[in-house]
């Protein structure tokens, strides 16, 4: 990503959190000042009603249930009553672990002792990547058969001939509708039948669950009165499954903006190639329009061409001691012309250029190229076959003459 383009994505996240603060300050600082004189109002009506308790004790004692509360304890039960509610049963700690390892966090239960809050860290940076690696090949399964699906019914709109681009389009609107009819409109029903709670309230807490921000402030089963033991076990393989779809939304909208930029890079480069194209033209055809023409420069100051190299032939075999060489009518001698060097692009042409024999490239009429620095020749080079003696036959080895 482009530096300035960095900077354009920083300045606009940071004019969205400058509005959205805006915003949250304006519906939500009056109620809490509502609140504030709420509470002070009920403070001095306990202190007229029981003149015998003083203003700093009662201070004390709303500290401590405001810690209490802190911690789990629910002021609806107390020490006389025969519930068994408990925050931290076997289900609860097990929706406990579930909210650590997906980074939700209601915060409605706390760690309080050092070496819950100890353990946490160990166990947060174990599960939390082991609940990535989950969550991925979940929503790699889930998106294909809800993809599978959804193609049924494109082959369906294919067989209408309706447009493909059309089809398209069908096919990712039915993609978000059934994702959402299964992971947020049917939790919200089932959340206002199990928990009391309004459409509103009950959206808001899928909402907030399935983007893992996690207020605290809804959270599934932490009422006393709820007694399923299997509810929030249940409620976290929902989360499971609900941050599956949306990580494979996420996945095909981010697909999706990559091919997009593609194709507009690509097309900007065509449209950049041609205006380079169309002003080479035009600048050329002023030129010549415009600009003085050179003459063509004269016989006499055209530079002497290099004489020719001589072509690349396979190097001749050794002639055969049986068949005498051809003599040809003498001819002035003339001097060979040194070749011109070029350029080779493998080393091993090289080495191959530089070790041919000395009689292939006198047999070709070429100067034998020096050899480098540091190159030695052999000792005993090889040796010419003998021409025969005489007109007849070449003497044999055991015959004497």
């Amino acid at each position: 990503m482009r530096s300035t383009t960095l900077l354009a994505l920083l300045a606009l996240v940071l004019l969205y959190l400058v509005s959205g603060a805006l915003v949250f300050q304006a519906l939500e600082q009056p109620h809490e000042q509502q609140a504030q004189r709420e509470l002070g109002e009920a403070r001095e009506k306990f202190l007229r009603a029981h003149p015998s308790v003083s203003d700093h004790d009662l201070g004390l004692f709303i500290k401590d249930v405001a810690d209490a509360l802190g911690g789990g304890a629910n002021p609806d039960t107390n020490s006389t009553s025969n519930s068994n509610h408990s925050a931290w049963d076997l289900g609860s700690a097990f929706f406990f672990s579930g909210t650590i390892i997906t980074t939700i966090g209601y915060g409605n239960a706390a760690l309080r002792t050092d070496a819950g809050r100890l353990f946490c860290i160990f166990y947060a940076l174990v599960g939390i990547p082991l609940f990535g690696i989950l969550l991925a090949g979940v929503g790699d399964r889930l998106g294909s058969s809800l993809r599978r699906g959804i193609g049924h019914i494109e082959a369906i709109f294919l067989k209408w001939h309706v447009p493909p681009g059309l089809v398209r389009i069908l096919s990712a609107v039915l993609f978000l509708l059934i994702g959402c009819l299964l992971f947020v409109l049917t939790p919200t029903f089932v959340f206002c039948y199990m928990e009391g709670w309004s459409k509103l309230e009950a959206i808001y807490f899928v909402v907030v669950t399935l983007t893992t921000v996690g207020f605290g402030d809804y959270v599934a089963g932490a009422s006393p009165n709820q007694n399923f033991a299997a509810y929030q076990p249940l409620v976290w393989f929902w989360i499971l499954l609900g941050l599956a779809y949306f990580a494979s939304v996420l996945t095909t909208i981010g697909n999706w903006l990559r091919v997009v930029s593609r194709r507009t890079r690509a097309e900007m480069g065509g449209l950049t190639a041609q205006a380079a194209s169309w002003t080479g033209t035009v600048t050329a055809r002023v030129t010549q329009r415009v600009g003085p023409t050179a003459p063509p420069p004269s016989e006499k100051e055209r530079p002497p061409l290099p004489p020719p190299p001589c072509p690349a032939q396979p190097a001749s075999r050794p002639l055969s001691p049986t068949a005498p060489e051809k003599t040809e009518p003498s001819s002035p001698p003339t001097p060979p012309t040194p070749p011109t060097a070029s350029a080779l692009d493998y080393p091993s042409e090289n080495l191959a250029f530089i070790d041919e024999s000395s009689d292939t490239q006198s047999e070709r009429g070429c100067a034998l190229p020096r050899a480098p620095r540091g190159r030695r020749r052999p000792l005993n080079p090889p040796r010419k076959p003998s021409r025969p003696r005489g007109p007849g036959r070449p003497r044999d080895k055991g015959v004497p003459a």
